[in-house]
């Protein structure tokens, strides 16, 4: 068990490849260190003081990416309030990345003109690091911002023409949403599901189909990380090993905004973005083509925790009305777990329907079938206090949960799934 220091309106705390990620906006410091270290993997362990991301005269940071399997962090910052860069550093060390094209990212002249800070989002994958961002034109209404997003390879550029944009949609204030599919496949989540290339990085992306979803909704996506506790070394063996794991096997996870007593999640099978025809990109997929045999939608009357990695989803349950202690569910997606579960679980592959709400008191919504296989697992042996759980993550053999404690430290618990949780699970032929 780890401990770890807590402040007010601290965020992204991520486990992956191994270590603990966080970022603490408001104190400006940031930490990494091993979550289970082996012999065979090369560790990090380094905190950055307040102004120690950026070194930058008069400069404040926006957002902060790291990738251990590659050593790398990006620090989105801006200076004086106007111009916007990427750093891009090594984590075990100060300096330029050794293998990043520049010291920095330069964002686009639009974009420096018409930069919103109050709204980013930094995010990777592979040789790529993107930034989302509003537009502030003063030309517009509040009604009518703009989203944009730029794209760069980083290893081989420090300017990029690969920029999209659009109209925020659902009067949000967020930057638009996105995530990697892949070394070359960029999702962008705005009304629909927008599936884009990233290949050719000497222009702009690529739209290659729009799937559109059966409502107007404000959808996040729960971060796409592989296996956390893996043992080969750092740097490029490991990322070699993540960048080229089958995508179409995997999942992602978006959840849906601002429904206030319950949870809404859709899973869909990444699948779907790789089987394209030919007319994908003229002619927008309805919902009914692909979303139900791809999707499996969850609600549930509660709030819950939430984790992805590659096609397994873990969820907590409550175990009374209260909600003040829960279990833990595991649904593997996988096409073997469904054909081979050897008598751990149940096959779930009737249809079900969920009732789907748009708006913040269910007032607008539809009800969608949908019937993406999965293997349930239940672990009943092991009950938790849910007012103390913050996040939970899940790799190949272990659970990872960030708890809150009385004083201001919070605790990292790693459970082995096989030795730990093994015992309870619940088995329904």
């Amino acid at each position: 068990m780890v401990r770890i220091t807590r402040s007010r309106g601290s965020r992204d705390k991520i486990v992956a490849g191994g270590h603990f990620c966080f970022w603490n906006p408001p104190r400006d410091t940031a930490t990494i260190f091993p979550v289970l270290s082996k012999p065979s993997q090369q560790s990090i362990r380094r905190n950055w003081l307040p102004g120690t991301l950026c070194s930058a005269p008069h400069s404040h940071n926006l957002d902060v990416f790291m990738d251990p399997a590659q050593n790398l962090i990006a620090v989105a910052y801006a200076v004086d309030r106007k111009t916007v860069y990427i750093n891009l550093g090594a984590l075990d060390g100060d300096g330029v990345h050794p293998q990043a094209a520049g010291e920095k990212l330069f964002l686009s002249d639009d974009s420096e003109n018409s930069f919103d800070m109050t709204f980013v989002r930094l995010k990777g994958f592979g040789r790529h690091i993107a930034l989302s961002h509003r537009s502030n034109d003063e030309n517009r209404t509040s009604l009518d911002k703009v989203w944009q997003l730029q794209i760069w390879d980083w290893k081989y550029s420090t300017t990029s023409s690969s920029i999209l944009s659009g109209a925020i949609p659902n009067g949000s204030i967020d930057p638009v949403e996105f995530c990697f599919l892949g070394n070359n496949r960029l999702l962008v989540i705005t009304d629909n599901l927008n599936l884009y290339s990233i290949e050719d990085m000497s222009q702009p992306p690529e739209l290659l189909a729009c799937f559109l979803m059966p409502i107007p909704l404000k959808l996040w996506c729960l971060p796409l990380i592989d296996d956390i506790g893996y043992g080969s070394q750092l740097h490029m063996q490991a990322q070699a090993t993540m960048c080229t794991s089958d995508p179409t096997h995997r999942l992602i996870c978006l959840t849906v905004a601002f429904t206030q007593f319950n949870t809404q999640i859709f899973i869909i099978s990444m699948r779907i973005f790789f089987d394209l025809n030919e007319t994908a990109v003229a002619i927008p997929i309805p919902w009914q083509h692909w979303g139900p045999s791809n999707t499996r939608i969850l609600r549930y009357p509660f709030h819950l925790k939430i984790h992805i990695n590659g096609n397994r989803v873990l969820h907590t349950l409550p175990v009374d009305m209260r909600d003040s202690q829960f279990i833990f569910q595991l649904l593997d997606f996988s096409p073997l777990a469904v054909t081979n579960r050897r008598g751990l679980g149940r096959v779930v592959k009737e249809p079900s329907t969920a009732y789907i709400t748009a708006d913040t008191f269910g007032k607008f919504g539809e009800s969608l079938t949908t019937s993406l296989p999965y293997v349930q697992v239940v672990f009943s042996n092991r009950k938790f206090d849910f007012s103390r759980l913050r996040v939970v993550w899940i790799d190949k053999d272990r659970i990872y949960m960030l708890t809150r404690s009385p004083s201001s430290i919070d605790r990292l618990e790693v459970i082995d799934v096989q030795s730990d949780l093994q015992s309870g699970v619940v088995s329904t032929s």
